[in-house]
């Protein structure tokens, strides 16, 4: 495994103090104390727009932008426009209290305009924009918006998000980077660059203090009905003070990241981004997404910036494995630089682990360190880190300086609960959901459970177990760990299945709904269904009881739906939400085994 996984000054070692208690639970917290940490985001970007001020922070695609394709900023550049919208955020005398919202995707108008909000003390609310670019139907992006009540609108294109802002009625400012003129009232966002920034910045930046609400994300789980968490510059801020003593090389080898994750949700927007803030290091937003006819852009731009560290989340690892494995020499050039690959979760299948591992161990002398993490929007997000070598998916990690983790006993499950100061207050203008959230000792009730990989050595580290409220009883009153079940599946239907959704609540026997790779569907029936059925069988054999024993599956060619609800922009399929818009084909998959797109388990 690479070297500085073993050096100390380069990565902390593995340890964790485990506290028993009374009840049957435990907690789990570093024996590291948590260091000072930054008063707010803003302090980042003035610290390297006067320490490294020429060094690149920023940079996206631009074809019509140098013979390169890329338009960069430095981090004097940086501040320097953050200085002039910060500026024009304050002369629009905005009504206090209401947040900058931003409907579009991952740019650098975007992240300056939120970098000046943040500066002058407004929070920031990113909205997926598939709430307004995937469908006609504007009406979640208005209840959005009016929970929300945010003084000011912001998005890219006017072409694209101006009929969805109409159909909101707001009377909040609106700013587009293109097409304002088209829209009676809206700024033009380079308008705002062109202020001069006057002293008033400064006075509303010094004013700050870490409990100011910095983010607001959205958050809603499995239930459909969004949640406004608020995260404040302490915890965004703590987190990666965390991370920074936990992951050492940071300081010494800035991270160089290609990124495409949203900055709506808090892997992309807070965890990969705020690492580049808080390091000075470089983020190349990345134009591609793990979706055919857009990979192909990640691939190029993975060419051309090779970044040091790698973040996705496992259907993006899965969909640029063929590229790797097709092109040793892609290969050499992505991976042979590389500290790590990140994944997000504990949702990377084996099978995928292990030709990750394969194509690496032919381009690299080192093996290649696949990490990962665990959190959520209302941790900020970080709780665990996997710092050390792993030898295969499911490992979580151990609990980062400053927060606890308690185990406590829930039924066949150990839930997971969380408490420190990167914890969120609260859920905005929402106190019963608030309250609901926390314990009465103030743990954070985050949903999921993990269990020690080994119960006599902690340190070894914590093991995913699910989410606690997906797990259902079959009619034997056999419980099924869905979170565990699902990545064996998909590990032994490889390379056929992209994913899957686990049935069987109240029934006999697990099924599942099983989403095809393009590569199964180009097989011939008969053929597909064999295998299928050999790997249902295989799965069967291994062991594990009827709790994972998966008797049936339905085969599925159309996609998950985003805009459904069926698979969130970071790619992650929402079981409940398939489970509900597919329950005519559920009821199939038990009453009616001659549908051609049923395959039973090879017996």
């Amino acid at each position: 495994m690479a070297r500085f996984l073993d050096d100390p000054a380069q990565m902390a070692p593995p340890r964790t103090l485990r506290q028993d208690l009374s009840d049957g639970s435990f907690v789990l917290r570093s024996p590291e104390a948590l260091q000072p940490y930054a008063r707010c985001i803003g302090d980042w970007l003035e610290r390297w727009a006067v320490e490294t001020p020429d060094a690149p922070a920023f940079a996206e695609r631009d074809a019509a932008n140098g013979n390169d394709g890329w338009r960069r900023l430095s981090w004097r550049e940086t501040r320097r426009l953050v200085g002039s919208v910060a500026q024009t955020l304050l002369a629009l005398n905005l009504p206090e209290g209401k947040p900058v919202a931003i409907l579009s995707d991952n740019a650098l108008d975007h992240l300056i305009l939120m970098l000046a909000a943040l500066h002058v003390g407004r929070p920031v609310c990113t909205v997926s924009s598939a709430y307004c670019r995937l469908t006609k139907d504007y009406s979640k992006i208005c209840n959005i918006l009016q929970m929300l009540d945010p003084a000011l609108i912001y998005a890219s294109d006017a072409t694209v998000y101006a009929p969805a802002i109409a159909a909101c009625r707001r009377s909040s400012v609106v700013v587009f980077s293109k097409g304002a003129e088209s829209v009676p009232g809206a700024f033009g966002f380079e308008m705002f660059t062109r202020m001069t920034e006057g002293p008033a910045v400064m006075v509303a930046f010094d004013a700050l203090v870490p409990d100011d609400h910095a983010k607001y994300l959205l958050t809603s789980g499995s239930t459909g009905h969004p949640k406004v968490a608020i995260n404040t510059h302490r915890m965004l801020c703590a987190n990666q003070q965390m991370m920074i003593q936990t992951w050492r090389w940071l300081q010494q080898d800035k991270p160089v990241l290609l990124d495409w994750l949203p900055w709506s949700h808090t892997f992309g927007g807070n965890h990969n981004l705020n690492m580049v803030l808080a390091n000075g290091g470089t983020l190349y937003i990345d134009d591609g997404r793990p979706m055919p006819g857009l990979i192909e852009k990640t691939v190029r731009n993975l060419r051309e910036v090779k970044p040091n560290f790698f973040f996705n989340v496992p259907r993006g690892l899965d969909m640029l494995l063929p590229f790797l494995e097709g092109d040793l020499h892609f290969a050499r050039e992505v991976l042979a630089g590389l500290r790590g690959v990140f994944y997000a979760g504990a949702a990377l299948p084996a099978a995928s682990w292990h030709r990750l591992q394969a194509v690496a161990a032919q381009v690299r002398e080192e093996p290649l360190w696949l990490t990962t993490s665990w959190g959520s929007t209302e941790t900020a997000p970080a709780v665990t880190t996997a710092h050390w070598k792993l030898d295969g998916a499911g490992c979580i990690g151990l609990p980062l300086p400053g927060v606890d983790l308690k185990f406590i006993p829930n039924g066949e499950k150990l839930e997971l609960r969380v408490r420190g100061v990167s914890v969120f207050p609260g859920y905005r203008h929402a106190p019963k959901l608030t309250a609901a959230a926390f314990d009465d000792e103030g743990f954070y009730k985050i949903g999921d459970a993990g269990l020690l990989a080994d119960p006599e050595h902690p340190e070894k580290g914590v093991m995913f177990n699910g989410r606690v409220a997906e797990d259902f009883k079959l009619t034997s009153g056999t419980w099924v760990s869905v979170g565990t079940l699902r990545l064996k599946l998909v590990s032994a239907l490889s390379p056929l299945a992209s994913d899957a959704v686990i049935t069987g609540h109240d029934r006999a026997e697990i099924g599942a709904l099983v989403f095809l790779t393009p590569a199964a569907q180009a097989l011939p029936p008969d053929r597909l269904h064999s295998q299928v059925a050999e790997a249902l069988h295989r799965l069967r054999r291994d062991g594990g009881g009827s709790s994972q024993a998966v008797g049936r599956v339905l085969l599925m060619t159309e996609p998950a739906s985003a805009d459904a609800g069926e698979i969130t922009d970071k790619g992650y399929i929402n079981q409940r939400a398939v489970l509900t818009r597919r329950a005519e084909l559920v009821t199939i998959l038990y009453t009616d085994p001659s549908d051609e797109r049923v395959v039973l388990a090879a017996h």
